[in-house]
């Protein structure tokens, strides 16, 4: 597992409009331009390898199995806020994220973010 790089992206992500914008319209697409070093100001790192779990849970922009592969859950929450809040609507608003977000976590526990 690669509990760093997996807390990277999701930062390099949600720390930029930009990057938010472009991984919501190609997650895929992004990822693979993240691990190449070609998003953002971020340097070039030899070092940028996902998992191909951690990768799979990125690409569905399913915040639940990435919370159970040991994503922050401070950075993953906000990462989560950013990814979907162009999603929210009359009918689905911050409220609906939130309880969304709590169920899809609930059967993983507490992770240990510490590790």
């Amino acid at each position: 597992m690669s509990l760093y790089m997996m807390n990277k992206f999701i930062r390099a992500v949600e720390m930029s409009t930009a990057n938010v914008n472009a991984y919501v319209a190609d997650p895929e697409g992004f990822i693979d331009s993240w691990l190449a070093g070609g998003s953002g100001t971020d340097a070039v790192a030899d070092d940028r390898i996902l998992t191909p779990e951690e990768h799979a849970a990125f690409a569905a922009r399913d915040y639940g199995a990435l919370y159970g592969l040991g994503a922050h859950p401070y950075l993953l929450w906000h990462f989560t806020e950013a990814v979907y809040e162009h999603e929210y609507t009359e009918g689905f608003g911050w409220r609906d994220l939130v309880e969304r977000y709590r169920a899809a976590i609930v059967p993983y526990g507490e992770v240990d973010d510490i590790a």
